[in-house]
Order: structure tokens, then sequence, then C-alpha cells
């Protein structure tokens, strides 16, 4: 992630700086070098900056669209997502059957995930 997805997504969020460094655990130094660029994001952070923003309530209703739906799947049967019923919530489960399904780790996952039209339509 970069600091302009970061600045991005907490603007969606409608959240301070401060009160995204408590939801995120972290320090209010920690939110504004991410923001500025002075230090990476940590891939957990990443992942917990992605949470917040897909259950993010608009009008009373998350936004939710099913992966297996979107990427028209005929995988989904022997997917986590399916089983989990979490099709928003792929890019967050390893062991998805899509594209992403050698990933071994978070960190090859998200690469290919922050490109995915799944999670990039989920805010």
């Amino acid at each position: 992630m970069n600091r302009d997805t970061f600045v991005q997504i907490r603007a969606r969020l409608g959240k301070t700086q401060k009160v995204l460094a408590e939801l995120l655990g972290v320090s209010l130094k920690a939110v504004q070098s991410y923001e500025q660029g002075w230090r990476a994001i940590p891939l957990h952070i990443e992942r917990q900056l992605y949470l917040l923003a897909v259950n993010q309530r608009i009008n009373g209703q998350a936004k939710r669209r099913d992966c297996w739906a979107i990427k028209q799947c005929n995988l989904k049967k022997e997917c986590p997502a399916w089983e989990f019923q979490a099709g928003h919530l792929c890019w967050f489960l390893n062991g998805t059957r899509c594209e992403c399904a050698g990933a071994k780790d978070w960190k090859a996952k998200v690469a290919v995930c922050r490109n995915c039209e799944v999670l990039t339509s989920l805010f």
C-alpha cells in the first residue's frame, strides 16, 4: 500500500489521524509517518485498514459484492471464501482459488489483490 491509498482510505472512513491511530493500535506519529511517506506501511496495518474500509456502513448498509459473482468463478465450492460465505473478504483469506491461489503468505497474496476488482470495488 502506498501513502496515497492510505490517505484516501482514511478520508473515506472519515477519521482523523488520531482516531485512525487508535483503531489501528498504533501511535499518532506512526499514522503521520505513513501519510508523509516517511515510514513504510506494514502489511498488518494495510490488512486492518482494508478490513475497516470494507466493513464501513454507508446509509446503514455495507458495500458487499461476492467474488464468485464478480469473477464468475467455477471453483467457488472449493474455496474458503465460499465455505465461509465471505466473498467480499476473499482478499483477507489465504487459500482462495482465484489467481492468487498460489500465494503462500499475505505479502504475495495482497500484491495480486491490490489490483483485483473484488477489493477495489469495496471502497
